[in-house]
Parts: structure tokens; C-alpha cells; sequence
């Protein structure tokens, strides 16, 4: 078996060498047939970029990572701003090596550049550093991230140069071959080039200038710098990333799709792996930030997106969708449910089928059931309502009952108004309550209520119209009238 030269020496540097990463984000990505940039199609529930981004963050500082952006710069821009990371405009996109002459200004004060794809967003942090540490550790002027794939086409295939011993896999690079120049031999190798790259930037700009438009598609290429600083008399290596997938780029819909796939799955095994029961884990769509502590069990076709925390000893019933929310330990959510930018307590009970609206701050065992809905409320602890219920811009106490069919008239069709209702306070059923109003501690609604004023502690407040019962009322609308016009050929008589 031969030595692996792949590995980085144990030499460290004396002092800590200048990095940046260059992320290559201005493409079209025409294949994909969207009015959207490439780089902001998502995958595992944010953009391809923020994936790549937060990748290389964790590498270097955000303030040495620089976005080279181009078609629909100002929309790229505005979507991954709150990243703290620079951005390079590439107004005319010309290739990969001209989006480097572009960032050279801003990328010269460095000793290092790693250039990442802003379309692959399986990049680890641990890739990235490793393929910096063996560039570092080889003193080269250009390192290639490779990869071996079963099916390689359409790739640029990596020639390793020949080492001296049988014994040695050699790791300087003597081309790279793309695949309409390939021959037939050369077309068999496994080994591609990935696209991900290190550069020692002052090697870099010294000869970038070479690099030249002569191919189909008029480019400045950046994989022409291997050729290009050989020939200098520069070293130029290779390293092989043990996992392939990390490299794949998502070039058209179905590429999205199988990389959103396997992103979502492997967040699925991490959860397993970490105490989470997770049924069915192909029907279950779960974000790479989603958090969920042990013993939480997840059933069937669940969504759960964006920043949401999960609690312990959770369950999440089927057909269920969480986003932006925060649900602490013990929560139990039947069935149907849909929940954003929410908060819920512990121990407390939704649903089946009841939809929380940002805003919403649930209490400690509360309970809000079947077609409940809420909006910008705070639910005090055992408080319930558990039927057919709106509730919006309300703060609701302690122990307090929400009957069947209760709404919070918030809005006066210009402005919203507040619903304040204190502890232990009894809401009957189809009650409604005209804000701004409170309802005191303790105090009664009788069921059919429209409340328009405050309501004091211990009261019993009754806002409909008297009952009036009419009796024989019922009997007398039936008889027929005398004189009444016949009917389709029927009299009056044998039709009552």
C-alpha cells in the first residue's frame, strides 16, 4: 500500500499567515431557469450562499471573508448582509480567474486566499481548514481541493504528477485536464478537481495577468493558474477530501433537490444520534439551525424550519409545522398544527389543528386546542382555550377559561387595540370582546356576550339581547294562510 502524502506535516508556522476566503457568488446559474440569483436557491432552509458562508466563518473571521457577487449583486448582497462578511462586485462576469483580478484590491493585503463555490453548500469548516493547514504546510503557491466520483463527467480531471517511489502517492499537480480536452484514458480518472482552492496571494497576482480568453467561451479560467504557475517553476498540489459530497455543486433543480435531500437527512441522523426519535425521517423536513433536545420524539411528515428550538421530552404530532420558534421541554402539539415566531412553555398542550401567529408567548400548561388561532398574545399559565377560538393582541392571565367560539375584536379598521384579561377570569362561549377592554380578576362573561366596556374583578358582565319566548309562535307560522295562490298544482290543504 502506498504512504499517503495527503496528509499535513506537523510543522507550524512562526507566525500566523493573513486569510482570506473568496467565495464565488456571481453566476446566473442559467440552468436552473429562475428569476432568482443561484446563490440564494436554498437548501436545507437558507441560500446555497449562507451555507458556504457560514462554512468559511468558522474558519477565518467574517470580516476576512469576501463575497465576489454580480447578477443581482444589491439582491445577493441584501439577503446575506446581516452575515458581517465583504462584498466584491463583479460587474461584467467573466470567468472564474477574472472574478480574482477583480478582488485583487481588496484581497492583496493578504498572504493567503482560500476561493470557495458559493454554489456548494456541503463544505465543512473541517475541509476548508485542512485543505489551508496543507497548503501551509507544503509552502505552495496553489492547492486544489479533488475528489474522487463514480460518475465523473463533466468534471476536470486531476494528473498527479510521478514521484521517484512506488511507495508514495505523489500530490504535486502536472495538469488539469477538463473534460472536452480529456483523452479516452484520461477520461477514466476518478480524481476531479472540485473548484475549491488555496493561493499564496502574492504568487497569485504575480502571475494572474497571464491567464488568457483563448477558449470557447471567451473566460479568464482559474483552473489555467495550475498550468500557469508550473510552468513559473511555482509548487502546485493537490488535496483529496475523503467525502465527495461536500464539493457537489447545485448547477440545476434536481441537483437542488438531491443536495437538500441528503442535508436534510443527515440533520435527521445527527438528531437520532443525540437522543431525538425521529419517525420516518424521509417525510420529515427539518433546517440545518434547527435545534432539538433529547428524548423529543417527531412524527411523521413534521416541519420544523428557520432558528426553531425544541425542548426535551417534546412530541410533535404529525403534519405539524414549526418555524422561528421557541417550544420548552414536556410541550405536547397533536396533530396539524402550524406555529411561528412563537414561544411555548412547559408542559403546555396545542392543538390538534391550532395555529399560533407570530407574537404568540404561551404559558406553562396552557392549552390551546382544536382551530384555535392566536396573534401577538401572552397566554398566562393554565389558562385555556380549547375550541374555535381568535385571539389576538390580548394579554391573557392566569387560570383564565376561554370558552368555544370567543373572539378579540383587535382591530377598528385603522388601528389595532389591545384585550386585557385577568386571572381566573371565566370567558363563556361566542363571547366578544370589543378592545380595548380588560376584564377584571376573577370576573364572569356570559356565553353570546359582546362586551364594549371594562369589566370589574368578581363581576358577571352579560352584553346580548333578553331572551323572549312567544309561545304557539311556531305552530301559528305553519298553518296555512286563507287565499294563499296554489303551488305547482298543489293546494294549500296537503301542502302545509
Amino acid at each position: 500500500m502506498k504512504k499517503s502524502a495527503n496528509a499535513p506535516a506537523s510543522k507550524t508556522p512562526t507566525t500566523a499567515p493573513r486569510v482570506a476566503v473568496a467565495i464565488m457568488a456571481a453566476g446566473k446559474g442559467t440552468r436552473l431557469k429562475s428569476q432568482l440569483p443561484k446563490v440564494l436557491h436554498e437548501v436545507g432552509g437558507k441560500p446555497l450562499l449562507a451555507h458556504v458562508i457560514a462554512a468559511a466563518s468558522s474558519v477565518v473571521p467574517p470580516n476576512d471573508v469576501f463575497a465576489i457577487i454580480g447578477h443581482e449583486a444589491a439582491r445577493v448582497r441584501s439577503a446575506v448582509a446581516d452575515r458581517g462578511i465583504n462584498f466584491v462586485v463583479q460587474e461584467a462576469q467573466r470567468g472564474t480567474g477574472h472574478a480574482l483580478m477583480v478582488a485583487q484590491p481588496a484581497l492583496s493585503a493578504y498572504d493567503h486566499v482560500i476561493v470557495l463555490s458559493g454554489d456548494a453548500p456541503q463544505i465543512t469548516p473541517q475541509t476548508i481548514a485542512h485543505l489551508l493547514n496543507f497548503h501551509l504546510d507544503q509552502q505552495a503557491a496553489m492547492t486544489l481541493l479533488s475528489a474522487d466520483l463514480d460518475h465523473p463527467t463533466g468534471y476536470g480531471r486531476v494528473l498527479r504528477k510521478n514521484t521517484r517511489s512506488a511507495e508514495v502517492e505523489a500530490i504535486e499537480v502536472q495538469a488539469i485536464v477538463e473534460e472536452r480536452s480529456a483523452s479516452p484514458a484520461q477520461k477514466k480518472i476518478h480524481e476531479i478537481n472540485s473548484g475549491f482552492y488555496a493561493f499564496a496571494v502574492p504568487q497569485l497576482f504575480s502571475h494572474i495577468g497571464k491567464l488568457s480568453t483563448a477558449n470557447p467561451h471567451g473566460e479568464y479560467y482559474l483552473t489555467d493558474m495550475a498550468e500557469i504557475l508550473r510552468q513559473a517553476r511555482q509548487r502546485v498540489v493537490v488535496w483529496k477530501t475523503e467525502n465527495p459530497i461536500e464539493v457537489l455543486g447545485a448547477n440545476t433543480r434536481t441537483e437542488l433537490s438531491f443536495i437538500d435531500y441528503q442535508m436534510r437527512m443527515r440533520k435527521c441522523h445527527e438528531l437520532m444520534s443525540e437522543g431525538v426519535t425521529v419517525y420516518f425521517p424521509a417525510t420529515c423536513v427539518i433546517d440545518n439551525d434547527v435545534e432539538i433536545a433529547p428524548d423529543t420524539v417527531i412524527e411523521p411528515f413534521v416541519q420544523i424550519l428557520g432558528k426553531s428550538r425544541i425542548g426535551a421530552a417534546c412530541r410533535i404530532g404529525s403534519y405539524s409545522v414549526i418555524r422561528d420558534s421557541e417550544i420548552a421541554d414536556g410541550v405536547l402539539i397533536r396533530p396539524g398544527c402550524m406555529i411561528e415566531g412563537s414561544r411555548v412553555a412547559t408542559s403546555a398542550v396545542l392543538g390538534p389543528y391550532s395555529h399560533l401567529r407570530p407574537g404568540s408567548d404561551i404559558g406553562e400548561g396552557a392549552h390551546v386546542g382544536n382551530f384555535v388561532e392566536t396573534k401577538k398574545i401572552k397566554l398566562g399559565k393554565g389558562s385555556k382555550a380549547n375550541h374555535l377560538t381568535y385571539l389576538g393582541d390580548a394579554g391573557i392571565g392566569e387560570g383564565v377559561n376561554i370558552g368555544a367560539g370567543t373572539i378579540t375584536c383587535n382591530y377598528d379598521g385603522a388601528v389595532k387595540h389591545k384585550t386585557v384579561i385577568e386571572d381566573g377570569a371565566f370567558i363563556g362561549s361566542d363571547s366578544t370582546l370589543v378592545a380595548p377592554v380588560r376584564v377584571g380578576k376573577g370576573a364572569y362573561v356570559g356565553a353570546a356576550s359582546c362586551i364594549t366596556r371594562d369589566v370589574p374583578e368578581d363581576a358577571l358582565a352579560i352584553g346580548r339581547g333578553q331572551q323572549v319566548v312567544k309561545e304557539g309562535w311556531a305552530r301559528e307560522k305553519r298553518k296555512p294562510k286563507v287565499g294563499s295562490p296554489r303551488r305547482h298544482g298543489v293546494t294549500e290543504k296537503n301542502n302545509p
